[in-house]
């Protein structure tokens, strides 16, 4: 049961768990996940319709090769905290089901107004380089913002956001390259053209794989600064100008692929996509290593508190420490004790971070609140890795001080 105390925030707690409220937090995502897993049935429904059933069978089967390392590359860069897996799914799901076929369906109407308007030649023009980059931006990023509104104590920082953004985005590729890749089939056949499946696969697959994601990171990287911002307005306007910058480079990306031609193209590709592919690595690098610090800065703390064993400090901090102890437990004691000092292990990096955001004042009116869940969770967690057989001894590379014991499941800190 948790102990709520200090005045209330504005607007009240968060509801109390109940056994109701329990079965419809498990109801709700199920139903969500069957909803996104439609719209993607229905938008590769609708792809069947213009390609036929085995194109569409070719593209699927091919689209599926380079959606592996993408999400793999993601997955990844969550290491330091790694998201709930439920909602990676999801994110995925979103991009695959309802960005691809909202996307479709506002891109083809909207295509028709605009020829109707001014006529083919312009309405291909206005498509490739304007609708489609809008349309496709705003249906993949509407994720990541919900997410940052409705999942705030989920959004740590700009990584992230890169992962969310970075798994709709792959998703949203997936269904994609399923039109393009069985449109090559129907057209072309596998190999022995210029626009066959090959060429459509290298091209897509090994050559620009990341595009989309590249694309929608920055709505993300917008989300994970708003996260960190005090600052309503100030969220606000880092969320418009990731989603501008992702808009701006899917257009310029679109332009030059389907309007200017090849020269055109691999200019933008070469000066632009590359060089950006590589920025957001280093980004990626620098803000692991602040998270990094982060947890290295807060750990003094949780074992003065008596949260974790002085003598985990050093393996703790870093991400090679981790897997040294993950390893060394799965050595000694089997997978099931390395699960249970994983979950420690993500329980320590989750309250670290809730802490940090506390300490600056962008935790929110609920810090407190999920500040006594986090800690609740890191007990529960430590509990279930002492009863593992040298889950946590493997780590104590010295004895604990005098006197030291965990502390009992469920304990909690007084009320500062």
């Amino acid at each position: 049961m948790t102990v709520r105390s200090g005045p209330p925030p504005a607007g009240g707690w968060p509801p109390v768990p109940t056994p109701a409220r329990q079965r419809r937090g498990v109801l709700g995502p199920v139903l969500g996940l069957m909803a996104l897993a439609v719209c993607g049935l229905v938008a590769v429904g609708i792809i069947g319709t213009e390609i036929g059933p085995e194109a569409v069978l070719v593209g699927t089967l091919t689209a599926l090769l380079p959606v592996g390392p993408v999400v793999a590359a993601f997955l990844w860069v969550d290491r330091w905290e790694p998201e709930p897996p439920r909602l990676l799914l999801i994110a995925f799901l979103w991009g695959a089901g309802f960005a691809a076929l909202s996307s479709l369906i506002i891109n083809s109407s909207a295509a028709l107004v605009v020829d109707a308007a001014l006529g083919h030649g312009p309405a291909d023009v206005l498509g490739v380089a304007v609708i489609a980059p809008v349309v496709e931006e705003a249906m993949k990023g509407a994720f990541v913002v919900g997410l940052l509104v409705f999942r705030r104590q989920e959004f740590d920082g700009v990584v992230d956001g890169i992962v969310y953004a970075g798994l709709v985005g792959a998703g949203f590729a997936f269904t994609e390259n399923i039109l393009y890749l069985g449109r090559a089939f129907a057209d072309a056949g596998f190999a022995g053209e210029a626009g066959g499946v090959a060429t459509i696969l290298f091209l897509r697959g090994v050559l620009s794989p990341f595009v989309h994601p590249l694309f929608t990171a920055m709505t993300g990287i917008g989300a994970g600064v708003a996260a960190r911002s005090r600052s309503v307005g100030a969220g606000v306007a880092a969320v418009l100008t990731g989603y501008l910058v992702a808009v701006t480079l899917h257009a310029l990306w679109n332009g030059s692929a389907g309007v200017f031609g090849g020269g055109v193209f691999l200019g933008v590709y070469g000066l632009v996509m590359v060089p950006l592919f590589i920025g957001m690595i280093a980004m990626v690098v620098w803000q692991r290593r602040r998270e990094q610090r982060i947890v290295a800065a807060e750990l003094p703390g949780f074992a003065r508190a008596g949260w974790i064993a002085p003598s985990e400090m050093q393996l703790l901090a870093t991400l090679a420490g981790r897997r040294g102890w993950r390893a060394a437990v799965r050595q000694r004691s089997g997978k099931a004790a390395e699960r249970a000092v994983a979950r420690y292990q993500a329980a320590v990096t989750e309250l670290a971070f809730l802490r940090h955001r506390m300490h600056r004042g962008t935790a929110g009116p609920y810090g407190p609140h999920w500040h006594e869940e986090l800690l609740a969770e890191l007990m529960r967690a430590r509990a279930r890795a002492i009863g593992m057989p040298e889950a946590l001894t493997a780590a104590w590379r010295r004895p604990p001080p005098p006197g030291w014991a965990p502390p009992p499941p469920g304990w909690r800190p007084p009320p500062r």
